[in-house]
């Protein structure tokens, strides 16, 4: 594992800074690679590759990830530059600093300091304050390791854990920290911290011509791929959706020859896209690897996976994303290229259908929805009737605003939470600050237009929170270094530009996207329907008795934690088993991973 780590300030009877230093080093594994500089009351450490660590008079800098300055890689002769750029402009520095990046910059004189994560949130960064100081790192476990900062966790972060399937910005899983969110800095001056946004999108709500756009977004696309390899063996993770199709055909013309590709197949109905997969590799000419994931590779990663990281972690698409890594990683492909951020940057989720109709629904004159459509599907002799309840399902949906809507079919909302946990737990969360955190997404969005505040609270939740986590630790677990070509800032910006009435054409997703590469993606990729990178757990778990005994013991542990009413696994266990074992098997899983967490972890 790579990262950053460090701290500012001490307490009397604080260890020695070579031992603080060794214990929030710790949970990044290997010392390989590990360098640290220690000074008066701070020390700053960084761990593996793709990091730096530069000394510039008093000032201590720990970047990690793939910075760029001023438009070019970010390397040690740059040191003096960004000293300079502290001590004239501040935090403003970092509208010079691009790509992916973790920033922990200390002035030891002044005892100043700047902490900052990247514009998409690809690198990450929890903070901890103690009284005179603060504790940083890439990973929230070194910083309950330093001496000054509680490890205890945090319930409500154990509640929205269970809520998201994750531990969203800006908690942590532990007491008394929180991490960074996207594009977002903390400055400490005289014992004080400060928080802010150094960039935003810009979106645009108003109609724009189709052709320009088309021809700058082509030219773009090939850029942010091209500017994205760092090696002559680059290849790319292709699931044959338009994103990674899009990013393995523009790599084959970066590198002249059709590239190495890896795709993760499954021998279960409905979640095998291993087609489309074969298709894009023969359209782009690549040499295609192949992975059929098991019920038995799910029950060997699944400590692995736990473990690997910082907090509990529940997308299960993480399993088939390590196993796609580790073939690149076996096959000699170290530097892989990878097309998430497709659909949150151009609109080509369903739930933008389904809430496009649910607006559309409000501008339907008041006195036709209460004088003829309500009451049909309310009180009419057709309320029975199955397009009469879809559409009263619909009704009921309008009646909550976006954003909390989209959260209808949460598993924390469709069971009272008296049911699913202990009355000492509730005692102890707030269960509406979910919706807190998805309202603060979604309104800090620079667009009136509903469907650009989605994909605002997109780039937060499911990017930086989720999928970008899942991708970026499992490649590193792997062995393997992984880019975002969709992601590159200007490419984000690009897509702000384009209106939502180009993203989401009448009713189809992907619009401005798929229009502008119908001669370059083949016609099957193109027409696919949306499927996405899920896992069969909830199928195989049905039949598999080592994957049952797994999920069985870790929820047997789990019930005895004291968070979750035992009542509410047995019904769980017996709605997965006898009514709906896809969808129940969501849950056990998160669960699961949970428990799972907790025992790598000791705790």
């Amino acid at each position: 594992m790579r990262g950053l780590f460090g701290w500012i300030g001490s307490q009397q009877g604080t260890p020695e800074p070579e031992t603080v230093a060794r214990a929030m080093g710790a949970p990044f594994g290997s010392d390989a690679g590990r360098r640290l500089v220690t000074a008066g009351r701070g020390g700053l450490g960084v761990v593996g590759e793709e990091t730096l660590l530069l000394e510039q008079g008093s000032l201590r800098i720990a970047v990690a990830g793939r910075a760029r300055w001023r438009g070019e890689p970010l390397r040690p002769e740059h040191a003096e530059d960004l000293a300079r750029a502290f001590r004239m402009q501040g935090p403003g520095l970092l509208h010079a600093l691009q790509g992916s990046f973790a920033l922990a910059l200390i002035d030891l004189r002044d005892g100043d300091a700047l902490l900052a994560v990247d514009r998409i949130g690809i690198e990450p960064l929890a903070i901890a304050e103690f009284p005179g100081g603060l504790a940083f790192a890439s990973r929230a476990d070194s910083v309950a390791a330093h001496p000054a900062t509680p490890d205890a966790l945090d319930p409500q972060s154990l509640y929205d854990y269970l809520y998201f399937h994750c531990v969203p910005s800006p908690r942590t899983i532990f007491r008394g920290q929180h991490k960074l969110l996207p594009a977002q800095y903390l400055a400490w001056r005289d014992g004080r911290a400060r928080e802010d946004f150094y960039w935003t999108v810009e979106y645009r709500d108003e109609p724009a011509r189709f052709a320009p756009l088309r021809e700058e977004f082509l030219a773009l696309q090939e850029t942010v791929v091209r500017d994205a390899v760092d090696a002559p063996d680059s290849g790319a993770f292709l699931s044959g959706g338009t994103d990674s199709s899009t990013v393995t055909g523009f790599l084959a013309r970066a590198l002249g020859r059709g590239p190495d590709t890896y795709s993760i197949g499954f021998a279960a109905e409905g979640y095998d896209e291993m087609e489309y997969a074969r298709i894009a590799a023969r359209h782009f000419g690549a040499r295609p690897h192949e992975y059929y994931v098991s019920p038995a590779d799910v029950v060997t990663a699944v400590p692995r996976i736990a473990a690997a990281y910082d907090e509990p972690f529940g997308n299960a698409s993480a399993i088939p994303a390590y196993y796609c890594a580790r073939m690149a990683a076996e096959a000699g492909s170290r530097h892989m290229l990878a097309g998430d951020g497709g659909d949150e940057i151009f609109a080509g989720n369903a739930r933008y259908v389904h809430q496009k109709l649910l607006e559309l629904y409000g501008q339907i004159p008041g006195s036709l929805r209460r004088g003829l459509i309500e009451p049909l599907a309310f009180a009419g002799p057709l309320q029975g009737l199955p397009p009469v309840r879809k559409l009263r399902s619909y009704i009921e949906q309008t009646r909550t605003p976006l954003p909390d809507r989209m959260e209808a079919y949460n598993f924390l909302h469709r069971t009272p939470a008296a049911t699913l946990f202990t009355s000492d737990f509730l005692a102890s969360v707030e269960p509406t600050e979910p919706l807190a955190i998805i309202e603060d997404a979604y309104r800090r969005a620079h667009s009136d237009h509903y469907l650009n505040r989605m994909l605002h609270l997109e780039l937060k939740m499911t990017l930086a929170d989720n999928d970008l986590r899942k991708v970026s630790r499992t490649c590193e677990l792997a062995g393997v270094r992984v880019r975002y070509p969709m992601l590159d800032q200007r490419l984000v910006e690009f897509a702000a530009r384009v209106p939502p009435s180009l993203k989401l054409k009448g009713f189809r997703l992907r619009w401005f996207f798929k229009e502008s590469l119908k001669d370059f993606l083949p016609r099957e990729i193109l027409q696919k329907p949306k499927q996405g990178f899920g896992l069969p757990f909830g199928v195989w778990l049905r039949d598999d008795p080592a994957l049952q005994e797994l999920a069985g013991d870790s929820l047997a542990s789990l019930r005895n934690r004291g968070w979750l009413n035992p009542a509410y696994i047995d019904e769980l266990q017996r709605l997965h088993r006898e009514e709906h074992a896809a969808y129940y098997g969501v849950m056990i899983w998160v669960l699961m991973m949970l428990e799972q967490w907790l025992a790598t972890k000791g705790r």
